[in-house]
């Protein structure tokens, strides 16, 4: 029997075992030599391993512990909200919504993606998230939200670039006004027709310090639902946008049941079996008079 330490960074993490029948010639010292190398190796592929997977368990209980459930929006508007982890941790990202409540019944939903993966990611997701709380604060139009974002994220140079957007809810007027900083366009769901995506003006991701975000403003009409998302669901590798977005384009959902069971079908529809990437959406429904 040859027991072989494994060591890394000096500190000893397990044993390598190699034993031979009886009968069989004894190890040799070139046995040994080889035995000792491939423990060194093995040593510091292992604690690698370790550490590597320390590190992104630690990535994504601190993005769950970040991404709270959205704001309380106004007793008019039901809300359900989801958020899916990608199937391995390595790329755990900044995906994040949230719902802020403002004057004369309006609910400002909120959807973005922070570009990248890891603790990094995550962290500016929540600084984003609180600073849009801040500027919602002030009751501008969504356009102009998504500039006072841009211009605070760009002030800093190490700040990552994230996709937004932005749909005010306003039930009093059966209306709700977008604005969209390189995201995904949102999701009219009603009853008796497939879903529809509507168009709205795409300005550049937050961050860049460009600007020229635009509003559009649409319907929302008691008996449709509203569903924001971040690209997790719908993109596939190797796939065009515009086919997967045909995808959610083409399906007919349950508008009349609940939010949740909404979700629970967008889900079952669209979320591959092992995501690579995070999927969070949002839906709202205005709720009857």
């Amino acid at each position: 029997m040859l027991a072989v330490p494994l060591v890394a960074r000096d500190k000893p993490i397990g044993v390598l075992t190699l034993m031979r029948t009886a009968g069989t010639p004894e190890f040799s010292a070139g046995d040994i030599e080889l035995a000792q190398d491939l423990a060194r190796r093995a040593a510091v592929a292992i604690d690698n391993a370790r550490h590597y997977a320390r590190s992104q368990g630690i990535t994504l209980e601190l993005q769950r512990a970040l991404l709270a459930e959205p704001g309380n929006p106004h007793p008019n508007l039901d809300l359900a909200s989801r958020y899916l982890p990608s199937g391995t941790s390595s790329v755990v990202g900044g995906d994040w919504f949230e719902a802020v409540r403002l004057p004369f019944g309006r609910t400002l939903l909120v959807i973005g993606d922070v570009m990248g993966h890891g603790v990094e990611a995550a962290v500016d997701m929540s600084d984003y998230r609180s600073m849009l709380r801040y500027v919602a604060g002030a009751d501008l139009p969504p356009h102009r939200i998504l500039r006072q974002l841009d211009a605070l994220i760009s002030e800093n140079e190490s700040a990552r670039p994230a996709t937004c957007l932005l749909a005010l809810a306003d039930p009093a007027r059966n209306r709700c006004t977008y604005a969209s900083a390189g995201h995904l366009p949102p999701a009219l769901i009603a009853p008796g027709r497939p879903t529809e995506l509507v168009r709205i003006p795409t300005g550049p991701p937050l961050g860049t310090g460009v600007g020229g975000y635009e509003p559009a403003v649409g319907t929302l009409n008691p008996d449709e639902v509203v569903l924001l998302y971040t690209d997790g669901l719908v993109e596939r590798r190797g796939e065009d946008i515009d086919d997967s977005l045909a995808r959610l384009a083409g399906l007919h959902l349950p508008v009349a049941g609940s939010l949740d069971g909404l979700l629970d079908a967008v889900l079952h529809e669209l979320a591959p079996r092992a995501a690579e990437d995070d999927i969070a959406v949002l839906a709202a429904r205005v709720r009857p008079r």
